[in-house]
Formats: structure tokens, sequence, C-alpha cells
């Protein structure tokens, strides 16, 4: 191991540079994502018809499920770190370039499809890469300190990209948008460049990309943990990627509790998940780590039902702080042990799997969404939701190698290699 992988070893991950600075490039990654998108589904409404927006957010969503998996076997075989920063570098300059490009012309569909398209492609190869990087730059007994500082800089960029990409829009126009969000992407790239890996990127042997991708399936698929804890986060993730957030717009109008009622449910949904991710961030260990991953699924089960069948606002809103807390827990912990447990030379093509499962598939979900709820209720829907949860748990609990899965506690040091 490297001086850096020592020193990260003898610090909490939140006290070692190296760590914040890969942090720091992961957040204005996420926030440039999150201002792209708004800027793009704003020039969508601009240059085209309310049906023709759907196409524009499709064309960046389908690529990125399409090649998601790709995305994997591209971080193995050339290394996590030099994917991210080329892929960065990429989404850098196809933003840019159509912030130029609407310098002197209009948005149009004709710009925003190509894109849309590109940046999705784009998208599947840098998610990969960068979810592979922490246990290059960490010690393996801090990847649950590391992984809760990554839930805490999802939230952080959901607070602040929607705040940034309106007031941007409002003063300026789409051109400036874009324009900040390609800012964003470059700050992350030159960021990304300080980053030091504790050891040489892995590299899996040239073979054909098809037979790589093949090979990390299989060992997904052979491992005894991974394959039933890809599951379980396949599951934990199905509905909380994306559909609750539908669920609960379409929850609050069935309820008659309005947008504002709808914005405090997920408010306190997200300060739950931001609290779990506190806690595990400053967490001195995380105790028999299967066994509470799944216990908070449980938790999560009923949760969800309850919420679905609240008889009043507030009542809600406690129960989404609730499901926010245990969701957030169970999401540090499986990513956590995907990266404790894989092998650094399947570390992208398993990120990927569990990438996929858990934003690549989500837009396929959106229109149970609204269909489950027109014909049988959101309660329904919320029940549905809490009874894939307690499938997910119940896996968890009846596979022995998940419900012993423990992780390595921070220790004040720690020998070098692994």
């Amino acid at each position: 191991m490297s001086a850096a992988g020592t020193a990260a070893s003898a610090r909490p991950a939140y006290r070692d540079a190296n760590v914040l600075r890969w942090l720091s490039a992961y957040t204005a990654s996420v926030t440039g994502d999150i201002v792209y998108f708004l800027a793009l589904s704003w020039a969508a409404t601009r240059a085209a018809e309310p049906s023709q927006v759907g196409l524009v957010v499709a064309a960046g969503a389908l690529p990125r499920a399409v090649f998601m998996l790709g995305g994997g076997v591209v971080a193995d075989r050339f290394g996590p770190r030099r994917i991210a920063v080329a892929s960065d570098a990429i989404r850098c300059a196809v933003i840019l370039t159509a912030a130029a490009t609407l310098v002197s012309a209009p948005p149009n569909m004709w710009l925003l499809i190509p894109v849309a398209l590109v940046f999705g492609v784009v998208d599947a190869v840098f998610m990969p890469a960068v979810g592979a990087l922490p246990p290059r730059i960490t010690a393996p007994e801090q990847l649950a300190r590391v992984q809760a500082m990554r839930g805490l800089s999802i939230r952080l960029s959901n607070a602040i990209g929607p705040l940034l990409a309106g007031a941007v829009l409002a003063v300026g126009d789409v051109t400036a948008a874009f324009g900040a969000a390609g800012v964003l992407f470059a700050a992350s790239l030159v960021i990304l460049l300080t980053v030091r890996i504790a050891s040489p990127a892995e590299v899996s042997q040239r073979t054909s990309a098809w037979r790589e991708l093949g090979d990390g399936l299989r060992y997904v698929r052979h491992h005894r943990m991974l394959a039933p804890l890809v599951t379980v986060i396949g599951l934990s993730e199905m509905c909380f990627s994306g559909p609750v957030a539908t669920g609960l717009v379409l929850l609050a109008d069935e309820r008659g509790w309005g947008a504002s009622g709808m914005g405090w449910i997920a408010s306190a949904f997200s300060v739950g998940a931001a609290a779990a991710a506190l806690l595990l961030t400053v967490s001195s260990r995380i105790p028999h780590a299967g066994a509470a991953m799944s216990l908070a699924l449980l938790v999560t089960a009923a949760g969800a039902v309850a919420l679905g069948h609240a008889p009043s606002l507030p009542i809600a809103v406690a129960f989404g702080a609730l499901i926010g807390l245990t969701s957030g827990i169970t999401a540090t912990v499986t990513s956590a042990l995907i990266q404790t447990e894989a092998d650094p030379r399947y570390l992208g093509r398993v990120t990927s799997v569990t990438t996929l499962c858990t934003l690549g598939l989500a837009p396929v979900l959106f229109p149970a969404v609204g269909i489950t709820v027109a014909v049988w209720g959101a309660a329904t829907f919320f029940t549905g939701c809490g009874a894939i949860c307690l499938l997910a748990a119940a896996l968890g609990f009846s596979v022995p190698e998940l419900r012993r899965a423990g992780l390595r506690p921070p220790k004040s040091a720690s020998p070098a290699g692994r």
C-alpha cells in the first residue's frame, strides 16, 4: 500500500484529505448532473410540445440503462480513475459545447436529443468508474464511513442543484444553465485529478468486452454473498430510487394535502436519509452489518405501508422521516458490503450491476406507479412497496452469508496491504 493508503487507514475517512477530495469531486459532479437535467428539461419545454419533452428525457435515460453494464467492463479494463477522469472531461466538453451553440441559436430538438444521448452514454461509463474508486482511496475499515459521506453528498447535491438551476434559469437562460453545469463538471474534473489511489489500478486481462462482461456477471452470480446481496439491493431500491417520489405526489393529491404536503413528506424523507448518513459517518462501527441491513429493511417495509395509510399529514411526515432514515441505513450498509466483498478486478462490473438496479431500471417502473394509483389507490402502491422491502428483508435474514455479514471496524492503524 502506498503512503496515501497508509495515511487513509490512520485516520477516519471524514478527516482524510484524499477522501474529501474524491467526495468534493463527486458532489460537484452530482450537482452538475442535476443542473444539467433541469436545464435540459426546461430547454425541451421551450423547443417542443409537451408530448415531445419525454423524448428528450428518454434519450438520456435509455442509453444510460442500456450501456451501464458495458461501463463496468470499461472501468475494470482501463482502471476506474482513468475512466472517471476521461468521462468527466467528455461531459464537460459536451455541455459547454451545447452552451456555446445556444448562444447563437435557440434550443431545438436536433441539438437537445443528441446532447442527451451522448450524455447518457458517458454517464453509463462514469457512474461505475467513480463508484469503484472508494476501495482504492481508503482503508477497507473506512468504507462504511465513505459510503455514508457519499449519501450526505447526494442529499446536499439534491438540495443545492435545483436551487442553483432555478436561480440561473431565472436570472439568465438555458445557455447560462448549461454553462453552470459545464463549470461544475470542470471543477469535478480538476479535483478528481488530485485524488491519489492507494495502489495501482488493477486492470483485467485483455479479452473481448463480451467475455469480460460475461465473466463479471458469472462472478456475481456464483459469489455466495454478492449474488443475494445484489438481489437485496435491487429489491430495496426498486421503489426508492425514483417511483416513491411519484407516489408521494399522487398520495398528496389523493388525500388533498396539496403540493405543500407533498413537499413536507419529501423533505422529511431527505432529512431522515441525511440523518442516517451523518450517523454512520461518525459512528465508530456498524455491529452485525448484515443483520442491521435486514432489520432496517423490515422497518422500511412497515413504514412504507403505514405511510400509504396515514390518516393525516403530520403522521405521513413522521413516517416519511422514518423510511428515509432506515432506507438510508440500508443503502450505506449494502454499498459498503459490496465494496468490501468484491474482488477489485471485478468491482467496476459489480458496481455497474448495482447501479443499474438502483438507477437504470427506475424509468421502467414510473408508468406502473400511475397505473397502480389510478386503479387501486395510493395506499395500495405503498403497500406494494412495503411488500417488496419485506421480501428483501426476508432474503437478508434467510441467507446465512448475509445475516452474518460484517464490516471491518475502524481502527487507529492497519497493516499495509489487505
